[in-house]
């Protein structure tokens, strides 16, 4: 994938997974034809195996098709949690994870 689009390669982004979309802010412009457009989204997958869903990606500047980047996001359920991830050199590196349970456990204080 390309550095020389971006300002920064896989930059933090906490808890923000992305399912769809791009992370502009991080774009700097085509390093190939020097444009700074829209950055269009091609060659989506999503694939479904043993309760994970996969959706892959791939950021193409508007202007000449040139590959920015591959953004890869995860969700599963883990025990009582959904968990997220995003790997994108664009968008960034992130995880999170979600209880299913109306009050989440880890967010309660202990009684005692």
């Amino acid at each position: 994938m390309c550095t020389g689009c971006l300002q920064k390669e896989y930059p933090d982004r906490g808890n923000t997974c992305l399912e769809n979309g791009s992370y502009l802010m991080n774009y700097v412009g085509c390093a190939n034809c020097h444009q700074r457009d829209f950055v269009m989204i091609s060659s989506k997958t999503t694939v479904d195996e043993d309760g994970e869903e996969l959706v892959t990606y791939l950021h193409m500047c508007k202007n000449c098709d040139h590959i920015i980047a591959r953004h890869e996001y995860t969700f599963s359920v883990v025990d009582d949690y959904q968990e997220y991830t995003m790997l994108c050199m664009l968008c960034g590196k992130a995880e999170d994870s979600i209880s299913v349970l109306p009050d989440d456990p880890r967010q309660t204080a202990p009684l005692f």
